[in-house]
């Protein structure tokens, strides 16, 4: 029983840390109105809720940025290039309205741990009470909004964020080290015996 008990905390301290909010990618033309509230959603509302979010702008009037704004619909299974288009993760939305507000916040939080979603559910509630002071305070977090260029720092569309090393390099090494201590336990079981 002991030996359960072990490997249930190895387990459950791996997925400690992992899970952070879901980083969005807003494509979107400088002449759409849907698309200006959309952005005004984000950098002024959630980029404050969200203190882990990332969001990356790209602009699909820019013909350099065609490549990836196709290869994002292709992935969302759109067959119209119409914008905005928002990808949260494995979810995708085309269009804005403010009915939409509360399914992207989901969308951002389906990852998140709950300690997460709760300082996003404060950070929500202190924002509005009091946006122009809430943001006064916070004003580092309009440095996490990008706008996409090829061959810039800017994160790429559909880029997972690491923080220097790649997750499945760091879940291979943990079922290494979860299966060295098994053989260890068993055998140390049948010297017992």
């Amino acid at each position: 029983m002991k030996k359960l008990s072990l490997l249930s905390a190895i387990f459950g301290l791996a997925f400690i840390g992992t899970a952070s909010a879901a980083d969005i990618t807003l494509y979107y033309s400088p002449y759409c109105p849907h698309c200006h509230h959309a952005r005004d959603f984000f950098v002024n509302k959630m980029v404050y809720e969200y203190p882990d979010l990332r969001i990356v702008q790209v602009n699909v009037m820019d013909q350099t940025n065609m490549p990836v704004f196709e290869k994002a619909l292709a992935k969302c299974e759109y067959e119209s290039g119409g914008v905005p288009v928002i990808v949260i993760g494995d979810k995708c939305f085309q269009g804005y309205a403010d009915f939409m507000e509360q399914e992207l916040r989901d969308a951002v939080e389906v990852d998140m741990s709950d300690s997460e979603k709760q300082i996003a559910a404060e950070n929500k509630k202190a924002l509005d009470a009091d946006p122009d002071g809430f943001r006064a305070k916070h004003p580092e977090r309009q440095n996490v909004v990008s706008e996409y260029k090829p061959g810039s720092d800017a994160m790429a569309p559909g880029e997972k964020k690491t923080d220097g090393g790649s997750p499945i390099y760091f879940y291979a090494l943990l079922i290494v080290l979860v299966a060295i201590l098994a053989v260890v336990l068993v055998k140390k079981d049948k010297k017992k015996k």
